[in-house]
């Protein structure tokens, strides 16, 4: 049996505390040791969670513990990539309630939420987060290290490449492709391509100036 460590133990923190227990493994592959953050007090007003059992800063993975990071932003790739040097594996979590399709892949680490739809033939890289209600089409193609926040559509064909943020409820039509580092503002459909490094938004989405 693996223990399962929590990065973070803030209001994401304790949703994949949530999470964890609803997804496939619980109970007979993983089960929850607790969290580490570096407030090692995070969780006093707050009942019914295991402790946080150590700062983030420094801490060593120990035998059979796997991880999830729920930290976000530009500190959640350090922060995983810091426990990966020292040994540390993340646990690629999928929830229960998930519809994965036919010859669909999945990389280490990768997150996917409750009611997420993955098509056939999908293929989805490492560390990835994929949240809640998300769908992602037939022959999709999504690289390392991307967030899609919840009731995110990629059309089927659509081509996310590394480290983007697609944000909640956006639009990616067919066979578009998202290029590295890039961001899709909230409640945007996007048409065509997104160029590397920029943000656009909108309907039909635009780049911001």
């Amino acid at each position: 049996m693996k223990h399962l460590i929590i990065i973070g133990a803030g209001g994401m923190g304790r949703t994949m505390y949530d999470m964890a227990r609803e997804s496939i493994g619980y109970g007979t592959q993983y089960d929850i040791r607790g969290f580490i953050d570096d407030n090692t007090s995070a969780l006093n007003n707050f009942a019914n969670y295991p402790p946080v059992v150590a700062p983030i800063q420094g801490y060593k993975p120990k035998e059979n513990e796997i991880f999830i990071c729920s930290i976000g932003g530009a500190a959640r790739k350090k922060c995983m990539e810091e426990i990966i040097s020292k040994g540390g594996e993340f646990l690629t979590m999928i929830h229960s309630t998930a519809r994965i399709g036919t010859n669909v892949q999945i990389g280490e680490g990768s997150i996917v939420g409750a009611f997420t739809t993955i098509g056939a033939d999908a293929k989805v890289g490492k560390y990835n987060l994929i949240q809640s209600y998300t769908v992602i089409g037939h022959d999709s193609i999504i690289g390392d290290w991307n967030r899609i926040d919840t009731h995110v559509t990629l059309v089927g064909g659509t081509v996310v490449h590394n480290e983007a943020d697609i944000h909640t409820s956006a639009m990616i039509s067919h066979n578009v492709i998202v290029e590295n580092n890039s961001r899709v503002a909230a409640c945007s459909f996007v048409i065509r391509r997104v160029k590397e490094g920029t943000t656009v938004l909108g309907n039909p989405a635009k780049k911001l100036m």
